[in-house]
């Protein structure tokens, strides 16, 4: 295996440059769906895109067990050197390469020779709602394994590591403005300070209490407030809260003790405080089975000191809709570590682009060792 992945370096090398110097933000990622397409259809690969989204699946094979493998598509859109623009500063680059490569891998070597398989290019997973989109076009019709990617930066783990499972936490993204009146600056009782009130608010959420063993936070990352005339007192405000649960019953809690805290602040002060939410990601839901198919895979590619346990993180990923809408779908997702450092999501984010191709191969022997185990009678 590892010789046709050598075999194939050069053309995903030039994948690779190009999905990374062409990002696309989330729901934009048309040009990126378009080369995508292009690249398949001229290997032989029938595709399906979509009429109002970005984003394509293809689908292969024939037999009763079907297993998927999914990438996100989009790139973040945050200041480097000085100027805001589109970036890949969390790794979808990479993953759609592995992506590619599994499938041009597993095409090249003739395989599987039974079972079906589909992949899925995902968008706006950074909005945390292009894999809701996916299921609403039910992609997941048919399919009883399904695999992801994500690359891990050096804080979790070591170049040439990986591990069978990421347990993402759940993450809620919501925005709200305080809607009061105006005030001159020597006469505060006609009106009501959004700032004192947007101090409040800071307060209140950082006096919630739950249950400690379950990791969670809850803070606000944007408030703007008042203008260029130090003499007017705001009574208007917008904001931004985000919320962080290891569980998605504890993320439950915390956003209902964030709309208790808002309506008492706004009865309180005698304002309007709206809360909408933005982006809602639910916690992980890992297969057992999936892992250790996922395990083995892992082991073979790149022996059995380089598997690590599974990771726990705080961040979010929307592949864990699939499983949370779609129980039956047995699900895990890779996690490679590849010298990736400062972190994800930083502007200047680089990783080992060599990693790709022990991640292409673990995916590919993932897929055929789920294949092998689970085709004959779907798991009898």
């Amino acid at each position: 295996m590892k010789e046709y992945i050598q075999q194939l370096k050069p053309t995903l090398d030039t994948v690779f440059e190009y999905l990374h110097k062409h990002p696309e933000i989330s729901w934009n990622e048309y040009k990126t769906t378009e080369y995508i397409a292009h690249f398949l259809q001229e290997r032989g690969f029938i595709i399906q895109t979509f009429d109002d989204c970005p984003g394509l699946i293809v689908e292969t094979g024939t037999g009763d067990a079907c297993v998927a493998l999914r990438t996100d598509m989009d790139a973040l859109w945050q200041e480097v050197d000085g100027q805001f623009q589109a970036v890949h500063s969390c790794g979808h680059d990479a993953h759609m390469t592995m992506l590619l490569g599994t499938m041009l891998l597993l095409q090249k070597m003739n395989l599987p020779s039974k079972g079906k398989l589909k992949f899925i290019f995902q968008p706006a997973e950074e909005k945390g709602a292009g894999a809701l989109k996916m299921i609403e076009k039910h992609v997941l019709d048919g399919v009883d394994f399904l695999y992801g990617v994500h690359l891990r930066p050096i804080q979790e783990l070591n170049d040439g590591e990986a591990v069978p499972a990421i347990y993402h936490g759940a993450a809620k993204f919501m925005g709200g403005e305080i809607i009061g009146e105006d005030a001159h600056g020597a006469r505060p009782h006609l009106g009501q300070n959004a700032i004192e009130i947007g101090a409040s608010l800071v307060h209140e959420i950082k006096n919630i209490h739950l249950n400690p063993m379950v990791p969670h936070t809850a803070k606000l990352t944007r408030f703007q407030a008042g203008s260029e005339s130090g003499n007017i007192i705001p009574g208007k405000a917008s904001f931004s809260i985000d919320l962080r649960a290891q569980t998605n019953e504890v993320m439950s809690e915390l956003t209902e003790k964030i709309e208790a805290i808002t309506e008492y602040l706004a009865k309180l002060n005698g304002v309007t405080i709206t809360l909408e939410t933005k982006a809602d990601i639910a916690a992980a839901k890992i297969d057992p089975e999936a892992q250790r198919f996922m395990e083995q895979a892992i082991i073979e590619t790149l022996g059995e000191k380089k598997l690590q346990n599974p990771i726990i993180t705080s961040g979010g990923e929307d592949f864990h809709f699939y499983t949370l809408k779609n129980p039956h779908v047995k699900a895990t997702m890779l996690g490679l570590g590849c010298d990736l450092q400062p972190g994800l999501h930083h502007p200047n984010m680089s990783f080992n682009r060599e990693a790709l191709y022990p991640g292409i191969e673990i995916l590919a022997r993932t897929v055929l060792n789920t294949l092998t185990k689970y085709e004959k009678g779907k798991g009898s």
